[in-house]
């Protein structure tokens, strides 16, 4: 599951790139592979949060199911930041977001195989 996420926010991230470097702004396409990220970043959560308990290594496991839970936040605010703030650099933070998604997709990847 995480491997299909950490794919579709890159994806997200190399759209946003795209999109800043051509000074283009937000459109249907990005919204869409930003929804498709959040729908991907709910069910990594609701999985996440059920193998939580399984961590064994104390505090690695909230931390985890903090982590699944706080993401699916992240596309939708980037898509509101996006619509709403109408230049390049709007881009260039869903661009940034996309890739924090991407990092902490990592580190409960990591959680996961690491602690569990």
């Amino acid at each position: 599951m995480t491997t299909i996420v950490l794919v579709a926010s890159l994806v997200l991230a190399v759209v946003a790139g795209a999109y800043t470097a051509l000074d283009r702004l937000v459109d249907d396409r990005l919204l869409l592979v930003a929804a498709v990220v959040e729908l991907l970043l709910v069910v990594q959560a609701v999985v996440a949060c059920v193998v939580a308990g399984q961590v064994r290594t104390p505090g690695e496991g909230p931390t985890m199911a903090a982590y699944a839970v706080t993401l699916p936040l992240v596309p939708p605010a980037l898509a509101y930041l996006a619509i709403k703030e109408k230049s390049r650099w709007a881009m260039g933070a869903v661009l940034g977001g996309a890739l924090v998604v991407a990092v902490m997709t990592l580190r409960i990847q990591q959680i996961w195989t690491v602690h569990a």
